[in-house]
This record gives structure tokens, C-alpha cells and sequence, in this order.
């Protein structure tokens, strides 16, 4: 017995057919795309912990205590600065904002992800350099 096939339904399974191809190149080329992002490298930085409003004049500016360190601490709570990785010409903001306060003022080698558009780390850990 033959069963009447509607024109509809052959072009509806060649569009099918035809996407196929389309979806499996969609979808290996989202599986590359996210491992590539996903892979990015962790780097180490070596610089100084400071805040953002000082980090590029110095705090001989500012001067909110007696020494970088305090200084830095007094900018962050009174003026809502942030910490930063100072690597001598550069300057990292960095993801973590409550491990950097115990090395403030000091020479520290950060480990972590950086987003180079946005020049921040996203931070691993963090550890004294002397």
C-alpha cells in the first residue's frame, strides 16, 4: 500500500538534512571557542600592592599615613580605592580585593589569569616576594 507523501513534508526533511551539517560546524566551532577562552594561561606578576588613586603619582601625594602600606589601607576605606598590582610601569587591578590588604605596601608575586582588554587578574593566590 503506498501512503500518500505531501510536498511539504520531503522539503521539511531536506531542510533537516540540510541544517545538519550547519548545526555540527555551529557546534564544534562553540567547543573551540570555549576552550580557547577557557585556556588561557596562568601567569605570575611580581609588583608592589598599593591603591589605584596612588599608584601613579606615588603616595608622597596623598600621604593618608605614615607609611605606603598604611597609606594605601586609608585610601581604600576613606576614598574607595582599590588594589592594585604596581609591577613598576604597569598597573593590574585585581579581582581579589580582601587578600591584597595583608601586603600592602610590599613586593609580591601574584598568581592568576589576566584580562588583558580589562588589565586585570583574576587572582589565584597571592604571596610575599622577599
Amino acid at each position: 500500500m503506498r501512503l500518500f507523501t505531501h510536498p511539504r513534508a520531503a522539503l521539511g526533511a531536506a531542510l533537516v538534512s540540510a541544517r545538519r551539517p550547519f548545526v555540527t560546524y555551529l557546534t564544534a566551532s562553540l567547543l573551540i571557542v570555549s576552550a580557547l577562552t577557557a585556556a588561557q594561561d596562568t601567569q605570575t606578576f611580581t609588583g608592589v600592592i598599593t591603591d589605584d588613586q596612588c599608584a601613579k603619582d606615588g603616595h608622597g601625594v596623598m600621604r593618608m599615613g605614615p607609611t605606603d602600606a598604611e597609606c594605601a589601607r586609608i585610601c581604600i576605606l576613606a576614598h574607595g580605592a582599590a588594589y592594585v598590582l604596581l609591577d613598576g610601569k604597569d598597573i593590574y587591578s585585581l579581582s581579589d580585593q580582601k587578600s591584597p590588604e595583608a601586603f600592602a605596601g610590599q613586593t609580591v608575586t601574584v598568581t592568576g589569569t589576566l584580562d588583558a582588554r580589562t588589565r586585570t587578574i583574576r587572582v589565584d593566590s597571592i604571596k610575599s616576594a622577599r
